[in-house]
This record gives C-alpha cells, structure tokens and sequence, in this order.
C-alpha cells in the first residue's frame, strides 16, 4: 500500500514538472518570436544587449516590465531569480537617457537611483551598467558602498554620476554630508532585492532617504518642481511580506504589478500601526493594490531546477559533505559549485579545510602517495572579509569555467554567477524565503541546474515546512555515491542494511579528516571557532522554525565530529551545560514562587 502511494506521489510530481516545462516552453517560444526592439527600445541599445550581453530575445519578465516602465509608470516586480530583472529595469532607464536632447552631462548630476542590499550587488549592477552604456559614453554610472574611500567617493559624486548604484546606508550617509552630491534631476528610484533590504535591517534609512529626495508616495508632489520630468519609482523582489507592502504603500503611485499572478506572502511582524518599519504588526496595511495577503503561498522557482535533500546524522556531515563535492566534480570537471554555512567561523574552517585536506586513495599508511582529496579552485566569501579580498574573491569566481565557493548568505541575494550547476545547504537556510534565494543561484536564464539541502534527522520536519510553500524535494542517492569510491584501490561491496556511520567510505574518511585536524594546531583552533559558532547559530531560529531545530535535541558530541573534532571544545560545553542548568533552575525557581503565591492566597 505504501508502495502504491509513493508511486502515485511520483507519478503527480513527475506529471507536475512536464507541465511546468511544457509551460514555461511555450511561454519561452512566444518571447523568443518577439525582440527588444519590437518593445520600444532603442536598436542601438538592443544591439548591445545581444551582442554584448548575449540576449538575443527578452525574457518572460522583461517582455513584461520594459514596455511599462518605459510608459513612465510606478512598477512592483515579483519574479523569480535568475530572470533578468536587472536588465528589465535597466534598459528602460538607459533608453530615455540616451534619448534627451541636448545630451545630459555630468555636471547635471544623477538621474537615476538603483538601491541593493550587498557590496557584491552593488558591484555587479554596476558592472552591468558599464557594458550596457558601451556606445553611450555620456551616461556616466557609478557606485557609492560601505568599505570604499569615502573621499573617493565623494570627488565622483562632484563630478557628476548619472546612474548610481548603493547600498542604503553609505547612500544615507552622502546625502546627509556630500553638498555636491546633485539629485535634483533624479528622475527613477530603484529597489532591487527589495525584500533583502528590509530584512538587513534598512527600513529606517530607506524612509530617511525617501524624505531625503521628496520621493514618498503621498509627500513627492510638492517637492518634484525642480526636476522636469515626473519621478517614476520601481521596487522588485523576489518575494513579498508586510515590510515589502509598506514600502510599497510609501514609495508607489497607482503602481502597475508584475508577475503577481497567485502570489501570496507571509505576514511580517516588524511592521508596526504608525506606518514605519518597527516592532508590532500593522493589521490596517491594505494597500490599494491588495497584492499582498496575510496568508502563506507558493514560491515561483524554475522549472528546470532539480531540488533534493540528503538525510544523515549530525557526526557523518562533514565526510558526507565531501564525499558529494568529489562526486559532482569528477562527474562534470568544468562546473561551479556555491556551499552555503550559516556563520563567517563556518565558512573560514571549511575553506582551508577543502584547501588544503589531502589523502591517499590506495594506502592511508602511505605520506609519498598522499595528494588532494579536492582538485579544483576554492573560494570563500563572508561579510567579515575585507573589500578588497570581496571583490577580488566576486570577480574571481565569475570568471573561472570550474571552482567552489563556500559562503554565508551574503553570497544568496541577486549575485548572478555564470554556469553555476549547483547549490549546497549545508546549514539549514531558515525560512523559506532565504531557501528560495539560496537556490536562485542556479538554474538562472533557463539553464539547468541543481541544490542539495542537508537536514539531520530530527530536523526531517523542515521539508513539511517548504511544502507549505510549493517547493517539494526528492531524496538524494547517497548510498549509491558512496558505494562508487573505491577504498585504498579496491572496489567495497556493502550490505544495503549498512547505517550511514558504519559504511566503509564514510568511516575511513572521517578517520583521516580527524588525523588531519588533530595535527594541525591553525586549522583546530578554526574548527573549534567554527564549532563555537555554529551553536550560537542554531540557537538563533526563530518562530515556529525552533520547532524543528531544536538545541536540546542536539548531541554536541556528535557536532564536534562534523567539525573532525575528537573532543567535543570543553569551553562550549561547559558553558552550553551551564545555561542549560540556569535555565532549568531559574524555570524551577519560578514554578516554586507561583506555588507559595497559590498557597498564601489560599490561605488568605
């Protein structure tokens, strides 16, 4: 019976997924007939989109967006990643910059506002910009962002920059204190990642800017005499809540929205009653537009995006993270790989673990025959980094046909890397929402594309979670991986009974990893760092997610050894021990009050 059922299941998802393909086929056949010229853009600028950028028609979405914000309307955008958002609002804004007769020049200051949520965003638009206006040298782009030369920035700003790119607070920061800052001609304001930039925390600083440039729904009339064309906000995002909403509600006029077609949100509790972006639920946040309800719906993912998930215990994660990354590279040298962690300690340990771990395949007596159990580029991105080693770590990356990148989130949000195959959870995202931007970096543009997410088994719950949202994952076949690696030059055959921990591959690697840490002082203090952090971090879920990852659930032991750690760090754990007693005695403490409370009262 349960057979039958899960053949059925299968059945449904399979005819599910060939449905979707064949719709988004003939929705791709209908924008393929059709060219940016043919939507209003100028045939200079649509040249320069095929030849440089390699569009030789518009996708779903631009073939949407660029016809309405040429219009000159108020656009929200909802797509899914990897659609070529940027390049639908992009275009429109060179377009009619091209356009003005005389041409603008820089003494006449900035004219268009683009506001990202990351350095590496930032960069990347610019980047964008600067091939996009190729034959249109009088445009100027530019971009002001936290860990550049302030002063550098401001004497670029003086000049005169006609489309900018920044990030909210160094943005803030210029119009308050750069008086050659000239934006009296700004004509566009645009909110890429929108949902990002509030979640970061920037809800303050974009109402502040808002009041800055008079561009506030219901404020901007009055103040937009100076320039002479009419302002024209746009805000995209991937997906939508009451923060997106209200920021919506201030900065659109009678906006016209796009790919919102049976979208729904999740409610937001950092928006408050006084219409700002603060504690409490706002419950009277009906925009006109009613795009947004208090209810869960489906993400919009591509179709061509295999999802899956592999379960194992919390000890065995490390040897199975490498066991899978050898595997996906020796099937396809020539490919990218991003694995996201959930702390920077994380991430800095597994780098130079991946960097540098080598082993003998055919003796592991044997040091002449050791050699790199990973042979390909690896990269790592965090927000601690400096800029320097950021940017030189996000260029690097796009540019190389095969290498892996280890990352926090800062890595999740709009970064548009080519030929990425595929994405690794290896901490749980979180809420849905950061799944869906994780696993936007493959699959972009209608190529193909894959995302792995590790869960533990008392964290097995969280698929349940996604679903609520539409996104279903089928079981990776690990034991199949494992059993293709040939251990010390012989070919196991293991028993289909055979637990994870006890498989013959798995044990002898993670015996190596754990000689290799042991005897490495640099990379065990980063191991226990890492370990150290990655606690903290699991303690930090919020809401309903604490359900499913839960610290008392955990055997730190057990995590140690994800880390190759022997011993489990005697620090953390005392310290971990002693909250948890604190917290269980203060409990007591409490429950004993509430009882001499009930006794004196009854008493009385």
């Amino acid at each position: 019976m349960k057979k039958t059922q899960k053949t059925n299941k299968e059945r449904e998802e399979k005819t599910s997924t060939k449905s979707n393909t064949k719709t988004q086929t003939k929705e791709s056949e209908v924008f393929a007939s059709c060219s940016f010229s043919s939507l209003g853009l100028h045939s200079t600028l649509s040249d320069q989109l095929r030849e440089r950028l390699g569009f030789e028609s518009p996708t779903h979405v631009q073939a949407q967006a660029i016809p309405v914000i040429l219009s000159g309307c108020h656009v929200l955008v909802n797509a899914e990643t990897g659609s070529g958002k940027t390049i639908a609002y992009l275009a429109p804004i060179v377009h009619h910059l091209q356009g003005y007769s005389p041409r603008i020049e820089r003494s006449h200051g900035t004219f268009a506002l683009v506001l990202v949520p990351t350095r590496e965003l930032c960069l990347q638009v610019y980047e964008i910009l600067q091939t996009l206006l190729h034959r249109f040298h009088w445009i100027v782009p530019g971009y002001v962002m936290g860990g550049e030369n302030r002063n550098k920035e401001k004497a670029r700003l003086r000049k005169g920059i006609s489309i900018l790119t920044a990030t909210p607070g160094r943005l803030l920061d210029h119009l308050k204190n750069t008086s050659s800052f000239m934006h009296t001609n700004m004509r566009w304001i645009i909110f890429d990642e929108a949902d990002r930039i509030l979640e970061l925390g920037f809800g303050k600083d974009i109402e502040e800017i808002l009041d800055l440039l008079g561009s506030r729904a219901n404020k901007s009339v009055g103040k937009e005499k100076s320039s002479e064309f009419r302002r024209q906000n746009l805000l995209l995002s991937t997906t939508l809540n009451e923060k997106v909403n209200h920021l919506a509600k201030i900065s659109l006029e009678n906006p016209v929205m796009i790919g919102l077609d049976n979208m729904k949100t999740q409610p937001d509790s950092s928006v408050n009653q006084s219409g700002s972006f603060s504690s409490d639920v706002d419950e009277d946040l009906d925009y006109s537009g009613n795009f947004v309800s208090s209810s869960s719906g489906d993400y919009k993912l591509p179709a061509q995006l295999v999802q899956r998930y592999v379960k194992m215990p919390c000890g065995s994660r490390l040897s199975v993270l490498l066991s899978i990354l050898k595997h996906l590279f020796e099937r396809e040298a020539s490919q990218k790989v991003v694995v996201f962690f959930s702390t920077c300690d994380a991430v800095d340990f597994h780098y130079m673990l991946l960097s540098e771990f080598q082993w003998s395949l055919y003796s592991q007596f044997d040091e002449e025959l050791k050699q790199m159990f990973l042979k390909y580029k690896t990269f790592r991105l965090h927000r601690n980094m400096k800029q320097e080693d950021r940017r030189t770590t996000f260029s690097a990356f796009k540019t190389e046909k095969s290498a892996l990148l280890v990352s926090t989130d800062v890595a999740a949000r709009g970064l548009d890397f080519p030929k990425v195959r595929c994405i690794i959870q290896y901490d749980s995202p979180g809420e849905a929402t950061d799944y869906v931007h994780r696993v936007g970096r493959t699959a972009r543009l209608g190529e193909r594309g894959e995302s792995l997410l590790f869960l533990q088994p008392i964290e097995a719950d969280y698929l349940q979670d996604l679903e609520k949202h539409g996104v279903s994952l089928t079981e990776y076949p690990l034991f199949k991986i494992l059993d293709s690696f040939p251990l010390h030059g012989q070919m196991h055959r293991v028993k289909k009974f055979v637990s994870l921990e006890s498989h013959p591959w798995v044990v002898s690697l993670q015996r190596e990893l754990e000689s290799y840490i042991s005897a490495e002082p640099k990379i065990k203090k980063l191991a226990k760092d890492a370990f150290c952090s990655w606690v903290r971090a699991y303690t930090a879920h919020l809401g309903d997610l604490k359900r499913i990852f839960m610290v008392k659930k955990l055997h730190l032991g057990h995590v140690a050894k994800s880390f190759a750690l022997r011993e489990q760090p005697s620090l953390v754990g005392k310290t971990f021990q002693n909250q948890t007693k604190k917290r269980k005695r203060d409990l007591k403490q409490k429950q004993k009050g509430v009882f001499k409370k009930r006794k004196v009262a009854s008493k009385t």
